[in-house]
């Protein structure tokens, strides 16, 4: 059994997956020396911006800079020009910009829709203006190609700009290359209808910083057109890229603390330095994981926090575990269908939809709850109707208590059938600790890469489907 509590506040508890329920002692004792190595890769990932035969999806070497971050300057990613720059932009929309769509898909979308979701709640676009803080509604497009959504959008859009005198919408292009299907298909369309709708707009790029032979054409586009442009590092893939500025633009333009978000991520990263698996997170969560996966078949992995701002968490996270260790190939070339199946939930909605399957089911499962301390707004059930016998037991109690005994409960009932569960617990939803919890989470998926030895950042996969679609695109010109 263990538990690792950081100074923060932050806990991941692994009671209910090391020990007696799943991953024993004496397995893990055996594991060590594999656990040693994969801490050393990761530390010597860390220091030469290299991981063992990695390369991009055109075959050449490539850089994984991700942990790099959360640092700014010295070394990081981020600057604090860039930051600068960033908020003052996100500052010079408020009160100007009345709304801003996001293109992007993958981790281009999720990353940014986790920040907006934790920060903002589920009404953001239906407060007043001036409970906003004159900061504009956030809408996101450009994740799927379906025509009936974007086709309410733009109903929605002109029916705001008939009530005001001028209307504006700020595009936020999220793409690496450029040339990503549904975002780019997506803008095409929506500027093009706004405009003949008499809509003003803008256009701001996210994409490769690269110039010159390397540009991609969403720069070049922004070049031509001088757009403001932020960028997606090399070296950092999408579904890693929610600490640069494809996620943090997003958290700017709605207030969100993106130093704080970092500050909680590099926090995770200086707590992952040990090669001890009773003080580093990261390390034990990769462990535990893989472990169960490949001794004891736990071949589906349910990931589920007790919020409703965090579903797009689970969706987020989804991504990161299916693209980073659903591998057909190790990084030997064995052929090894490395993975799990990753399955998103809510608590304690999905206790209600999922459950009866996580508890009786094959057991193949492990379990992820994510479980908050103080939800800093709260509501008390009142005593109005607790002289019925089984409304009695709510007088007096507040939803969040609600909330914790639910997760305490589904542990409880998980762990008498032996079936393994983990807790994340943060003290409270704030920038701080989802920095620690979203960084704490892509540092783990590194280390399981070492440990199965396939290589977690790239998505060959991916490109199949893509080679297929594009050519299929391609045909119906020529028709």
């Amino acid at each position: 059994m263990i538990q690792i509590s950081l100074a923060s506040g932050f806990v991941f508890d692994a009671a209910n997956v090391y020990g007696k329920i799943c991953v024993t002692a004496e397995e893990m004792a055996v594991f060590s020396p594999q656990l040693r190595q994969a801490h050393a890769a990761i530390c010597a990932m860390r220091e030469s911006g290299e991981a063992k035969v990695h390369v991009s999806k055109d075959g050449a070497p490539e850089k994984v800079l991700f942990y790099r971050l959360p640092y700014v300057g010295d070394r990081g990613l981020n600057t604090p020009e860039r930051l600068a720059y960033m908020e003052a932009f996100a500052e010079k929309a408020r009160g100007r910009v009345d709304a801003v769509i996001l293109y992007g898909v993958g981790g281009s979308y999720l990353g940014g829709k986790v920040l907006f979701d934790a920060h903002c709640g589920t009404l953001w676009n239906l407060l007043p203006e001036a409970e906003r803080h004159g900061r504009p509604k956030i809408f996101f497009a450009g994740n799927n190609a379906d025509p009936r959504s974007l086709s309410e959008l733009l109903r929605f859009f002109r029916a705001e700009a008939a009530q005001k005198d001028e209307y504006r919408v700020m595009h936020v292009v999220i793409s690496k290359s450029g040339t990503t299907i549904e975002p780019m298909a997506g803008y095409i369309i929506m500027e093009a209808e706004l405009q003949r709708s008499a809509i003003a707009t803008e256009t701001v790029a996210v994409t490769s910083p690269a110039g010159g032979a390397d540009e991609t054409l969403l720069h070049r586009l922004a070049r031509e057109a001088n757009w403001p442009v932020f960028f997606i590092p090399d070296g950092v893939g999408g579904r890693f890229s929610v600490f640069s500025e494809a996620g943090l633009l997003t958290g700017a333009l709605t207030g969100f603390s993106l130093r704080s978000f970092l500050d909680g991520a590099r926090a995770m990263d200086k707590a992952c330095r040990s090669d001890d698996i009773t003080e580093n997170p990261a390390l034990l969560n990769g462990a535990l994981k893989y472990l169960a996966a490949k001794n004891h078949g736990r071949s589906i992995e349910v990931f589920m926090p007790y919020a409703d701002c965090l579903k797009s968490l689970s969706e987020w996270y989804v991504q990161l575990l299916a693209e980073s260790l659903g591998k057909r190939l190790d990084r030997n070339g064995q052929v090894v269908n490395y993975g799990r199946t990753p399955v998103a939930a809510v608590g304690t909605t999905d206790m209600h939809a999922q459950t009866q399957e996580h508890q009786e089911g094959p057991q193949d499962k492990i379990i992820q709850f994510v479980s908050l301390g103080d939800w800093q707004a709260d509501l008390i059930v009142p005593e109005t109707y607790n002289r019925h016998a089984g409304l009695d037991m709510l007088s007096g109690v507040p939803l969040s208590r609600i909330m914790s005994e639910a997760c305490r409960a589904n542990a409880a009932a998980l762990a008498e059938d032996n079936r393994p569960s983990a807790n994340y617990i943060l003290p409270e939803l704030n920038a701080f600790h989802l920095g620690e919890l979203m960084y704490l989470l892509c540092l783990s998926v590194a280390y399981e890469g070492e440990l199965a030895d396939v290589d977690a950042f790239d998505q060959p996969g991916v490109e199949i489907y893509k080679r297929h679609l594009r050519a299929s695109l391609k045909a119906l010109q020529t028709r």
